[in-house]
């Protein structure tokens, strides 16, 4: 599923190639991707134009010339394709055409993606129930979070109502580079951890966005660089292999080795 990486990259390809250009044609797809009538997304971008964008955890908001905003969720397999031929791109969910004939399509092959319209990034925000973004936390706000947490730390990090923008691969990455097992209790975890923790938050997805819109690979003492490979493949810190469990419903991959965890 895309993280806030893939959502910064996404975000500046939008920037790059839909702004300031009037809509004059929409045509919508799967029913289950939009979560207002199809008509209303119709009637809305309809002669209407994007002016900004802005990035909210895995939320990219396309900000109209009038009526609020586009919301975009890109569920799994969720992308944008700006385009000038005439082929419509497969599993297209969203179609907009530009008065100077360019076209910018949202994909989406799972169905899983959504679509949002909304007064404003706040206004979505609060109805949501999004915490603050995972980029823009300070260390202050990230403490008070874990205070008189007896939940795992993993959890925690995935939690979108209090730091928007973690999903399951990178908040094992984050505890991989501390050293953390993702089992362990927040309130089972120093001080000294927790800041470890907040350091490497930003650090982890901050190089993961650069490397993303860059078209880079991730370092070799990454987790995520084969995560693919799964249950059993050598630990980047060559400590032993790989092992897997289940943390908050969701598959963690993480060291035995590397990440004790804390009783």
């Amino acid at each position: 599923m895309p993280e806030l990486p893939e959502v910064a990259y996404q975000k500046k390809y939008a920037d790059a190639t839909i702004l300031h250009k009037k809509i004059v044609e929409v045509e919508t797809g799967d029913k289950k991707i939009f979560q207002s009538p199809k008509t209303d997304f119709e009637t809305i971008l309809k002669n209407n134009e994007f002016e900004s964008t802005t990035r909210l955890g895995k939320y990219l908001f396309l900000k109209l010339k009038k009526n609020g905003v586009l919301v975009m969720h890109f569920g799994m397999t969720g992308k944008l394709d700006f385009y000038q031929h005439d082929e419509t791109p497969k599993y297209t969910q969203l179609k907009l055409i530009f008065k100077d004939g360019s076209k910018l399509a949202f994909t989406c092959p799972r169905k899983f993606a959504k679509l949002y319209l909304a007064k404003s990034v706040e206004e979505f925000q609060e109805s949501h129930n999004l915490g603050v973004d995972a980029l823009a936390i300070s260390e202050e706000q990230f403490l008070d979070i874990c205070e008189g947490r007896s939940g795992t730390i993993k959890g925690l990090l995935m939690n979108q109502s209090l730091i928007a923008g973690i999903g399951n691969m990178y908040a094992d990455e984050v505890l991989f580079q501390t050293k953390i097992h993702p089992k362990t209790k927040v309130n089972k975890l120093s001080q000294k951890q927790l800041k470890s923790i907040f350091e490497e938050i930003g650090k982890v997805l901050q190089l993961v966005k650069e490397a993303r819109i860059e078209g880079k690979r991730v370092p070799e003492s990454y987790l995520t660089r084969i995560r693919k490979e799964g249950e059993g493949t050598d630990c980047p810190r060559n400590n032993g292999k790989i092992d897997q469990t289940k943390v908050s419903g969701r598959t963690t991959y993480f060291c035995p080795v590397c990440q004790k965890e804390i009783q």
